[in-house]
């Protein structure tokens, strides 16, 4: 080997060394973060716990090990309810649940998970990456110290379970239903009684009549907490929360505190896991909606036209007093509408167009 060659080589291998002496301390010094999340869902609860599971297993991965997050369910740490407080408060780190939620705090929380007769699932998504939907959220939540993230969607979710039948808009007066955000303000409206319950108390409040009827998610969790066992009448479609949507939030110092790239992994895996949030739903409901129609004989029934367009009257109505009891609310709400214009237009020659010619190709079975 020549005396060039050898002299240049040996720089090389030289400079990596002194390279990897330079980065080494530094590569041990990384700071770890341990942190805690709270959720509003039961323990194990499918999908939905499950995300919140995924969501620190993917972020302790992706951060190699830098991030470690401690997720705790429902009344495990802090009540269902009260999650929101604890990561405003700082007293965790990370929470789960959805917007609708904290409606007591803010009304305008309530269009980044549901509104009736609003966006699904897709247009949601959209609005929040494609507009201005994100964005707002993040000013609606910041004067809480946090940090929102979308969680992934349900899908149109089932309209509810039921022990009378809905024949006419006057079958709401005095119904005790099991029902959040604006949807329950309108069933409010129609003389209905609304009561506000975590999932892990749904069944047992059915089963004993303390309320008539209820929400919940759709097929996959109302067959897993055994509501067709206490209700005779499973409705749709879910015009209360046509695409709902589901959130993580961070403490906004904890948050800011991370160094960028622990940030940005932090965002990637938010997104990671809310794609895998709607693909359960949609996969997995599909198959539970035919065992409850199939093995269980639970009796799907689909609400009248006429009591559809006068809970739409309703649902305007409604959306229209909420937003203008802020002036985050009142912002939040005309984006919205302005956003559900135009994806409608389009939505209703592309898949709304398509669903109605297949509809007949996939008829429900019984």
């Amino acid at each position: 080997m020549k005396r060039r060659d050898f002299l240049k080589k040996a720089g090389i291998g030289a400079a990596a060394v002194a390279a990897t002496a330079v980065n080494a301390p530094t590569v041990i010094a990384q700071k770890k973060y341990n942190w805690k999340m709270v959720t509003t869902w039961p323990p194990k609860l499918p999908v939905l716990q499950d995300g919140c599971d995924r969501l620190a297993k993917r972020i302790g991965e992706l951060s190699d090990g830098r991030i470690n997050i401690q997720v705790f369910a429902a009344g495990e740490l802090v009540p269902a309810l009260e999650s929101f407080q604890a990561v405003s408060d700082g007293t965790v780190e990370v929470g789960s649940g959805a917007a609708y939620y904290w409606a007591g705090k803010e009304p305008a929380t309530q269009w980044f998970s549901a509104v009736p007769f609003g966006l699904n699932g897709q247009g949601m998504s959209a609005w929040f990456y494609g507009g201005n939907g994100l964005k707002l959220w993040e000013e609606t939540y910041a004067p809480f110290n946090l940090i929102p993230r979308p969680g992934g969607s349900t899908g149109v979710q089932m309209g509810g379970w039921f022990n009378k039948k809905i024949d006419t808009i006057d079958d709401f007066k005095g119904l005790k239903m099991r029902i959040p955000g604006l949807g329950g303000k309108v069933l409010a409206k129609a003389g209905g009684t609304v009561v506000l319950l975590p999932g892990g108390e749904i069944f047992t409040s059915l089963e004993r009549g303390v309320i008539d009827a209820t929400e919940w998610v759709g097929p996959l969790h109302d067959l897993r907490l055994g509501l067709w066992q206490a209700a005779k009448y499973y409705y749709y479609p879910g015009w209360h929360e046509p695409g709902t949507y589901l959130e993580y939030f961070f403490n906004k110092k904890a948050y800011e505190s991370l160094p960028r790239d622990l940030q940005h992994i932090i965002d990637a895996a938010c997104t990671e896991t809310e794609h895998w949030v709607l693909a359960q739903f949609e996969s997995l409901n599909g198959q539970a909606l035919q065992t409850l129609i199939n093995e269980k004989k639970s009796q799907l029934v689909q609400f009248p036209e006429q009591v559809m367009a006068d809970l739409k009257k309703m649902s305007d109505e409604v959306v229209a007093e909420e937003a203008a009891k802020t002036a985050i609310a009142t912002k939040v709400n005309e984006d919205f509408k302005k956003f559900q214009k135009v994806v409608g237009t389009w939505g209703s020659v592309s898949e709304t167009a398509y669903y109605n010619t297949i509809q007949p190709k996939f008829p429900l079975k019984g």
